[in-house]
């Protein structure tokens, strides 16, 4: 399992941020194999963390049409600066234990 970590500093949402921001989630979602989303936004600050199976359904997230064209007008208008990093899950566990 895999989590990406986006985090950015928001120049200025709007409408068309929301629609698409609830547009690629549920796309992620049902069609590119993400297990989970979680975004969080604080004051200038978004945090969103993305769960997935594995490397090759993270690249054809990342190449896919409507989330190149978000990517776009992420750059253009809605952040000023974002980061996104990678990682390997080794080890994860809850209280109480949940059975998958």
């Amino acid at each position: 399992m895999f989590v990406v970590i986006f985090r950015a500093r928001i120049a200025r949402l709007d409408e068309d941020y929301a629609r698409m921001a609830a547009r690629l989630r549920e796309l992620a979602l049902r069609e590119f194999g993400c297990v989970e989303f979680h975004a969080v936004t604080e004051g200038e600050e978004e945090v969103a963390l993305s769960y997935w199976p594995d490397l090759a359904a993270i690249t054809a997230w990342k190449r896919q049409a409507e989330h190149l064209l978000a990517q776009s007008h992420g750059r253009q208008r809605w952040y000023e600066s974002y980061r996104v990093e990678i990682a390997e899950i080794s080890r994860a566990y809850a209280w109480p234990e949940v059975r998958r």
